[in-house]
């Protein structure tokens, strides 16, 4: 994953037809300050989950504050989007953003497409690994598993590495055969029959959302997803077999992740195609048709919209969010060039790997620290339907200091 993102700072707007741009063209610029500070965002949504704000909520029925704060903290059950739902789209995007810019760098110091190639595979290992290692704490043994956002980049990345030395032409070409190709095999696989026993694949007994008619193609832990998973995640050692994942996640929504990928992978060859000039009217563009196509597959029932499986209609939908974000953050930064602002998301965003691992290692000890050493009473200054969203806050400046100091001593992690 990419860390070093560049470009040259912008400040206005160019024609929408774009100048021909080699792909491979070396390039040397400054960091793209808008690139990091949206990485640092998503980074920071996901640290922000210390926060509690659904437990607080709980806390607080009928006020519509916290409710809708609680609501953009939280996965939606299945079809739909909140905040917290585009955290994973966002970090896979913006790795398609990287790339550009890593491999002129590396071009650029010499670097054959031999050596790259390797680099991408080990990069995609362990990431995979990474991924494995996570959602192996506090388990009774290494727990194989596919759908974190670590193993499911790790999958795409080589692929998305090829395309990188490619045209646009073969990008989008290969972007609109992955998702066609995907929803031919869903909407192909068979629907389960009458009697089918939902229970036995961990869905909840009157399950309210489950789709009817075409649409039950992209059913919870009915799919040819699950069943793909029950066939290859039970070749590994495992406690139990596997049957189904409690959330409905699949190894195989790794396919349209990389659709994603190479959407940010367009991203980032149209700024370096306009540097000095940011390409807003693509961005735009770009966001309002992912966004229109991915709710028109849904509402005619054509394809859902649901994250948990990356249905293609996700990858259009959430990748037409992450144009938008794109564009807003490059529009803040580099156009109306204030910048100051940011400096807090680009601590995060510059390392978004150790921001990642801080928060799944850190956050057991940093919370049992503050108690220990402070006590509850603190954090129940302000009642305790608050406590929770004190006591993670505490935790929450604690990552962000840890990070500075990261910072501040030029400390980045790589991948």
């Amino acid at each position: 994953m990419q860390h070093t993102l560049t470009t040259a700072s912008a400040s206005s707007d160019v024609p929408i037809i774009a100048p021909v741009e080699t792909p491979l063209q070396p390039l040397s610029a400054a960091r793209n300050v808008a690139v990091d500070a949206y990485r640092g965002l998503v980074m920071v949504l996901m640290m922000a989950e210390v926060l509690r704000l659904a437990a607080v909520a709980q806390a607080h029925p009928g006020n519509w504050f916290w409710a809708f704060l609680g609501y953009n903290q939280t996965h939606v059950e299945w079809a739909g989007c909140s905040l917290h739902d585009m955290i994973q789209p966002s970090f896979s995007f913006l790795v398609g953003v990287a790339l550009p810019y890593s491999i002129a760098s590396r071009l650029r110091k010499g670097g054959t497409f031999g050596k790259m190639f390797a680099h991408a595979l080990w990069r995609s290992l362990i990431l995979i690994a990474l991924g494995i290692f996570l959602r192996s704490i506090g388990q009774d043994r290494t727990y194989f598993t596919f759908e974190d956002t670590l193993t499911q980049i790790g999958l795409g990345y080589p692929f998305l590495f090829l395309l990188g030395f490619r045209s646009a032409r073969w990008q989008w070409g290969v972007f609109g055969a992955i998702l066609f190709g995907y929803w031919l095999a869903w909407a192909l696989y068979p629907l389960p029959g009458p009697g089918f026993d939902y229970a036995a694949v961990q869905v909840p007994p009157h399950w309210p959302h489950n789709f009817s008619g075409f649409a039950a193609h992209w059913n919870k832990n009915s799919n040819l997803g699950n069943v793909f998973d029950q066939w290859f995640l039970n070749l590994f050692p495992r406690s139990k077999p596997f049957v189904a994942n409690e959330g409905g996640y699949l190894t195989l929504s790794f396919i349209p992740t990389l659709g994603t990928m190479i959407l940010g992978l367009v991203a980032g060859r149209w700024l370096r195609a306009y540097a000095p000039r940011i390409p807003m009217k693509r961005f735009v563009a770009g966001g309002g048709i992912g966004v229109a196509a991915g709710l028109l597959l849904h509402f005619t029932g054509i394809c859902p919209v649901v994250k948990r499986i990356w249905t293609p209609s996700w990858t259009l939908f959430s990748g037409g969010i992450c144009f938008l974000f794109l564009a807003a953050f490059s529009w803040i930064i580099d156009v109306k060039q204030r910048r100051k602002w940011a400096f807090p998301l680009v601590v995060v965003g510059m390392n978004s790997i150790a921001a990642y691992l801080i928060a799944h290692l850190f956050e057991d000890f940093i919370t049992s620290s503050f108690r220990i050493h402070l006590g509850d009473q603190p954090f129940l200054i302000l009642g305790p339907s608050l406590y929770p969203l004190l006591l993670g806050s505490a935790v929450l400046i604690t990552y962000w200091l840890i990070l500075l100091w990261m910072y501040r001593r030029k400390l980045f992690l790589k991948i």
